[in-house]
Protein backbone atom coordinates (compact mmCIF):
# COMPACT_ATOMS: atom_id res chain seq x y z
CA UNK A 1 0.00 0.00 0.00
CA UNK A 2 3.11 2.38 0.99
CA UNK A 3 4.66 1.35 -2.37
CA UNK A 4 1.12 2.34 -4.80
CA UNK A 5 1.02 5.72 -2.67
CA UNK A 6 4.57 6.62 -3.43
CA UNK A 7 4.28 5.73 -6.95
CA UNK A 8 1.38 8.04 -7.73
CA UNK A 9 3.02 10.94 -5.75
CA UNK A 10 5.92 10.75 -7.70
CA UNK A 11 3.71 10.23 -10.97
CA UNK A 12 1.72 13.36 -9.88
CA UNK A 13 4.86 15.38 -9.24
CA UNK A 14 6.51 14.48 -12.87
CA UNK A 15 2.80 15.84 -14.77
CA UNK A 16 3.07 19.28 -12.56
CA UNK A 17 6.58 19.92 -13.55
CA UNK A 18 5.76 18.99 -17.18
CA UNK A 19 2.69 21.23 -17.16
CA UNK A 20 4.68 23.74 -15.56
CA UNK A 21 7.49 23.67 -18.18
CA UNK A 22 5.32 24.04 -20.50
CA UNK A 23 2.92 26.91 -19.50
CA UNK A 24 6.73 28.94 -19.24
CA UNK A 25 7.99 28.10 -22.34
CA UNK A 26 4.69 28.52 -24.32
CA UNK A 27 4.49 32.14 -22.40
CA UNK A 28 8.19 33.04 -23.47
CA UNK A 29 7.42 32.39 -27.22
CA UNK A 30 6.77 35.38 -29.35
CA UNK A 31 3.99 35.31 -31.95
CA UNK A 32 5.31 35.38 -36.14
CA UNK A 33 6.11 39.38 -36.40
CA UNK A 34 3.82 41.88 -38.74
CA UNK A 35 5.10 43.94 -41.16
CA UNK A 36 3.26 47.72 -41.79
CA UNK A 37 2.75 49.74 -45.06
CA UNK A 38 6.74 50.37 -45.42
CA UNK A 39 8.41 47.22 -44.00
CA UNK A 40 7.98 43.54 -44.51
CA UNK A 41 9.52 40.30 -42.79
CA UNK A 42 12.76 38.84 -44.85
CA UNK A 43 12.23 35.76 -46.70
CA UNK A 44 14.23 34.12 -43.97
CA UNK A 45 11.90 35.29 -40.99
CA UNK A 46 8.73 34.29 -43.45
CA UNK A 47 10.11 30.79 -43.29
CA UNK A 48 10.59 30.59 -39.31
CA UNK A 49 7.11 29.10 -37.87
CA UNK A 50 8.46 29.37 -34.08
CA UNK A 51 9.89 32.34 -32.23
CA UNK A 52 10.89 31.26 -28.92
CA UNK A 53 11.63 33.69 -26.35
CA UNK A 54 15.57 35.45 -27.49
CA UNK A 55 14.74 34.50 -31.37
CA UNK A 56 15.28 37.61 -33.62
CA UNK A 57 13.43 38.36 -37.07
CA UNK A 58 14.63 41.10 -39.45
CA UNK A 59 12.30 43.48 -41.30
CA UNK A 60 13.17 45.06 -44.79
CA UNK A 61 11.34 48.36 -46.56
CA UNK A 62 8.83 47.12 -48.39
CA UNK A 63 8.14 47.09 -52.38
CA UNK A 64 8.10 50.52 -53.64
CA UNK A 65 9.95 52.09 -50.27
CA UNK A 66 13.53 52.48 -50.17
CA UNK A 67 16.01 52.97 -46.85
CA UNK A 68 16.73 55.87 -45.59
CA UNK A 69 18.41 55.30 -42.35
CA UNK A 70 17.95 52.45 -39.22
CA UNK A 71 17.82 48.48 -38.32
CA UNK A 72 15.09 46.34 -39.01
CA UNK A 73 16.15 43.28 -36.75
CA UNK A 74 13.53 42.87 -33.77
CA UNK A 75 14.03 40.12 -30.49
CA UNK A 76 11.64 38.49 -28.62
CA UNK A 77 11.38 39.04 -25.11
CA UNK A 78 9.38 37.27 -22.96
CA UNK A 79 6.66 37.00 -25.84
CA UNK A 80 7.32 40.70 -26.98
CA UNK A 81 8.98 41.61 -29.83
CA UNK A 82 10.83 45.20 -29.63
CA UNK A 83 10.41 47.73 -31.89
CA UNK A 84 12.34 47.90 -35.69
CA UNK A 85 14.24 50.55 -35.82
CA UNK A 86 13.94 51.03 -39.45
CA UNK A 87 12.35 54.34 -41.77
CA UNK A 88 11.54 53.56 -45.07
CA UNK A 89 10.18 56.16 -47.67
CA UNK A 90 8.35 55.92 -50.85
CA UNK A 91 10.77 55.67 -54.11
CA UNK A 92 11.41 58.13 -56.00
CA UNK A 93 11.42 57.23 -59.78
CA UNK A 94 11.97 61.25 -60.85
CA UNK A 95 11.05 62.97 -64.16
CA UNK A 96 10.05 60.34 -67.16
CA UNK A 97 12.04 60.36 -69.60
CA UNK A 98 11.57 63.21 -72.33
CA UNK A 99 10.09 61.85 -75.63
CA UNK A 100 9.86 64.29 -79.02
CA UNK A 101 7.20 66.29 -79.26
CA UNK A 102 5.77 64.95 -75.44
CA UNK A 103 5.38 66.70 -72.22
CA UNK A 104 4.38 65.59 -68.79
CA UNK A 105 1.55 66.77 -66.12
CA UNK A 106 3.74 65.90 -62.74
CA UNK A 107 0.70 67.67 -60.50
CA UNK A 108 0.49 64.42 -58.75
CA UNK A 109 4.77 63.93 -58.14
CA UNK A 110 6.70 61.41 -59.03
CA UNK A 111 7.00 59.30 -56.01
CA UNK A 112 5.84 55.59 -56.05
CA UNK A 113 2.32 55.06 -56.74
CA UNK A 114 1.94 58.70 -58.42
CA UNK A 115 0.36 59.09 -61.91
CA UNK A 116 1.58 61.51 -64.76
CA UNK A 117 -0.22 62.85 -67.50
CA UNK A 118 1.14 62.39 -71.26
CA UNK A 119 0.31 65.66 -73.19
CA UNK A 120 1.87 65.81 -76.82
CA UNK A 121 2.28 68.61 -78.93
CA UNK A 122 0.07 71.01 -81.11
CA UNK A 123 -0.61 69.45 -83.99
CA UNK A 124 0.43 66.10 -82.97
CA UNK A 125 -1.82 62.73 -81.78
CA UNK A 126 -1.40 60.55 -78.61
CA UNK A 127 -1.16 56.90 -79.29
CA UNK A 128 -0.75 54.45 -76.63
CA UNK A 129 -1.49 55.63 -72.89
CA UNK A 130 -2.68 58.39 -71.26
CA UNK A 131 -0.95 58.15 -68.15
CA UNK A 132 2.69 56.80 -66.73
CA UNK A 133 2.73 55.21 -63.15
CA UNK A 134 5.53 55.23 -60.94
CA UNK A 135 5.96 51.56 -59.75
CA UNK A 136 8.99 49.90 -57.68
CA UNK A 137 10.54 49.57 -61.03
CA UNK A 138 10.24 52.43 -62.20
CA UNK A 139 7.54 54.30 -64.44
CA UNK A 140 5.26 52.36 -66.61
CA UNK A 141 2.63 52.87 -69.89
CA UNK A 142 3.81 53.06 -73.18
CA UNK A 143 2.75 56.23 -75.35
CA UNK A 144 4.23 58.47 -78.22
CA UNK A 145 3.68 61.38 -80.14
CA UNK A 146 2.37 61.47 -83.75
CA UNK A 147 2.00 64.02 -86.40
CA UNK A 148 -1.58 64.62 -87.41
CA UNK A 149 -1.94 64.00 -90.88
CA UNK A 150 -4.83 65.62 -93.80
CA UNK A 151 -5.86 63.61 -96.14
CA UNK A 152 -4.68 64.25 -99.71
CA UNK A 153 -6.28 67.62 -101.35
CA UNK A 154 -8.97 67.17 -103.41
CA UNK A 155 -9.10 68.01 -106.75
CA UNK A 156 -10.80 71.70 -108.43
CA UNK A 157 -12.85 71.41 -111.92
CA UNK A 158 -10.67 73.43 -114.41
CA UNK A 159 -7.61 73.63 -112.27
CA UNK A 160 -5.28 72.16 -110.07
CA UNK A 161 -3.28 71.80 -106.80
CA UNK A 162 0.66 71.73 -106.87
CA UNK A 163 1.18 68.51 -104.28
CA UNK A 164 2.99 65.86 -105.62
CA UNK A 165 3.94 63.88 -103.25
CA UNK A 166 2.71 60.40 -102.31
CA UNK A 167 2.48 60.82 -98.55
CA UNK A 168 -0.36 62.59 -96.96
CA UNK A 169 0.21 66.44 -95.94
CA UNK A 170 0.88 66.63 -92.56
CA UNK A 171 0.40 69.34 -89.88
CA UNK A 172 2.12 72.83 -91.11
CA UNK A 173 1.95 72.03 -94.82
CA UNK A 174 0.22 73.85 -97.30
CA UNK A 175 -1.47 72.80 -100.52
CA UNK A 176 -1.44 75.93 -103.24
CA UNK A 177 -4.27 75.98 -105.98
CA UNK A 178 -3.96 77.61 -110.14
CA UNK A 179 -6.51 77.68 -112.21
CA UNK A 180 -6.20 76.81 -116.09
CA UNK A 181 -5.83 79.86 -118.19
CA UNK A 182 -8.96 81.75 -118.79
CA UNK A 183 -10.81 80.98 -114.94
CA UNK A 184 -10.77 83.18 -112.68
CA UNK A 185 -10.03 81.65 -108.94
CA UNK A 186 -12.34 81.80 -106.03
CA UNK A 187 -11.63 81.44 -102.61
CA UNK A 188 -8.24 80.61 -100.73
CA UNK A 189 -5.37 79.74 -103.18
CA UNK A 190 -3.57 78.51 -100.51
CA UNK A 191 -5.10 75.87 -97.61
CA UNK A 192 -3.44 74.20 -94.92
CA UNK A 193 -3.48 71.36 -92.55
CA UNK A 194 -4.27 72.21 -89.43
CA UNK A 195 -3.95 70.48 -86.02
CA UNK A 196 -7.04 68.71 -85.68
CA UNK A 197 -6.49 66.84 -89.17
CA UNK A 198 -8.70 69.47 -91.04
CA UNK A 199 -7.97 71.96 -93.45
CA UNK A 200 -8.44 75.84 -92.16
CA UNK A 201 -10.41 76.27 -95.93
CA UNK A 202 -11.79 74.54 -98.40
CA UNK A 203 -10.77 74.34 -101.68
CA UNK A 204 -11.05 77.06 -104.28
CA UNK A 205 -12.99 77.20 -107.23
CA UNK A 206 -12.44 78.08 -111.13
CA UNK A 207 -14.71 80.09 -112.60
CA UNK A 208 -15.06 80.44 -116.40
CA UNK A 209 -15.30 84.09 -117.64
CA UNK A 210 -15.85 85.90 -121.09
CA UNK A 211 -13.89 84.15 -123.69
CA UNK A 212 -12.80 85.25 -126.50
CA UNK A 213 -14.98 83.26 -129.02
CA UNK A 214 -17.43 85.50 -128.00
CA UNK A 215 -15.63 88.38 -128.41
CA UNK A 216 -14.92 87.22 -131.76
CA UNK A 217 -18.70 86.34 -132.24
CA UNK A 218 -19.63 89.27 -131.30
CA UNK A 219 -16.97 91.58 -133.48
CA UNK A 220 -18.33 89.50 -136.69
CA UNK A 221 -21.92 90.28 -135.97
CA UNK A 222 -21.09 94.33 -135.65
CA UNK A 223 -18.77 94.05 -138.69
CA UNK A 224 -21.67 92.56 -141.09
CA UNK A 225 -23.76 95.73 -139.84
CA UNK A 226 -24.80 97.72 -142.82
CA UNK A 227 -26.65 100.85 -143.66
CA UNK A 228 -28.80 100.64 -147.16
CA UNK A 229 -29.02 104.12 -148.46
CA UNK A 230 -32.75 105.30 -149.11
CA UNK A 231 -33.27 106.31 -152.64
CA UNK A 232 -34.07 109.77 -152.68
CA UNK A 233 -37.41 110.67 -154.84
CA UNK A 234 -36.60 112.48 -158.01
CA UNK A 235 -36.52 116.56 -157.89
CA UNK A 236 -37.75 118.37 -160.42
CA UNK A 237 -36.02 121.74 -161.61
CA UNK A 238 -32.39 122.62 -162.80
CA UNK A 239 -29.41 120.46 -163.50
CA UNK A 240 -27.42 122.07 -160.52
CA UNK A 241 -30.15 121.17 -158.33
CA UNK A 242 -30.08 117.94 -159.38
CA UNK A 243 -26.88 116.74 -158.94
CA UNK A 244 -26.66 118.83 -155.32
CA UNK A 245 -29.41 116.73 -154.09
CA UNK A 246 -27.81 113.10 -155.18
CA UNK A 247 -24.64 114.92 -152.89
CA UNK A 248 -26.65 115.11 -150.41
CA UNK A 249 -28.46 111.89 -150.30
CA UNK A 250 -24.93 109.74 -149.88
CA UNK A 251 -24.04 111.60 -147.06
CA UNK A 252 -25.82 109.84 -144.70
CA UNK A 253 -24.63 106.62 -146.10
CA UNK A 254 -20.95 107.37 -145.56
CA UNK A 255 -21.61 109.24 -141.62
CA UNK A 256 -22.59 105.33 -141.50
CA UNK A 257 -20.38 103.67 -142.31
CA UNK A 258 -18.09 105.69 -140.36
CA UNK A 259 -19.28 105.55 -137.58
CA UNK A 260 -19.80 101.52 -137.96
CA UNK A 261 -15.32 101.31 -138.53
CA UNK A 262 -15.13 103.27 -135.17
CA UNK A 263 -17.48 100.97 -133.26
CA UNK A 264 -15.77 98.10 -134.67
CA UNK A 265 -12.08 99.57 -134.31
CA UNK A 266 -13.01 100.47 -130.34
CA UNK A 267 -14.53 96.97 -130.01
CA UNK A 268 -11.44 95.28 -130.85
CA UNK A 269 -9.37 97.78 -128.87
CA UNK A 270 -11.45 97.34 -125.50
CA UNK A 271 -11.42 93.14 -126.15
CA UNK A 272 -7.46 93.67 -126.84
CA UNK A 273 -6.99 95.26 -123.51
CA UNK A 274 -9.57 92.67 -121.32
CA UNK A 275 -7.49 89.58 -122.95
CA UNK A 276 -4.11 91.39 -121.68
CA UNK A 277 -5.39 92.28 -118.55
CA UNK A 278 -6.86 88.17 -118.25
CA UNK A 279 -3.17 87.16 -118.81
CA UNK A 280 -1.94 88.94 -116.07
CA UNK A 281 0.61 91.36 -118.45
CA UNK A 282 1.20 94.69 -118.89
CA UNK A 283 0.26 96.65 -122.68
CA UNK A 284 3.43 97.17 -124.55
CA UNK A 285 1.67 97.57 -127.61
CA UNK A 286 4.01 94.86 -128.78
CA UNK A 287 0.79 92.75 -129.84
CA UNK A 288 -1.55 94.74 -131.07
CA UNK A 289 -2.68 94.88 -135.45
CA UNK A 290 -0.88 97.43 -136.67
CA UNK A 291 -4.58 99.01 -137.77
CA UNK A 292 -5.29 99.29 -133.88
CA UNK A 293 -1.52 100.89 -133.49
CA UNK A 294 -2.39 104.15 -135.38
CA UNK A 295 -5.69 104.52 -133.70
CA UNK A 296 -3.67 104.31 -130.01
CA UNK A 297 -1.36 106.38 -131.20
CA UNK A 298 -3.73 109.17 -131.69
Amino acid sequence: MEVSLDTCGRRMVKSLLLLYLFVVRAAADCPKPQGTENIALTNEALLKNDFPDGSEATFECANGYVLEDGSGTVTCTNGVWTTPQLNCIKKDCGPPKPQQHMSFDVTEGTLFGASVRILCDEGYRLSGTSYKRCYATGWFGRAKCEVVTCAKPDEVTNGRNTWDSQTDPIYGDTVQYVCDEGYTLTGNHIIKCSRNGQYNSPPPECNGGIFLADILTTEDKITTTRVTPTASPPVRGKRDDVETNEDIGYAPVIVSVICTLIVVVTVLFISHRFLLKRKGSYDTGEDLKPELLQFQNL
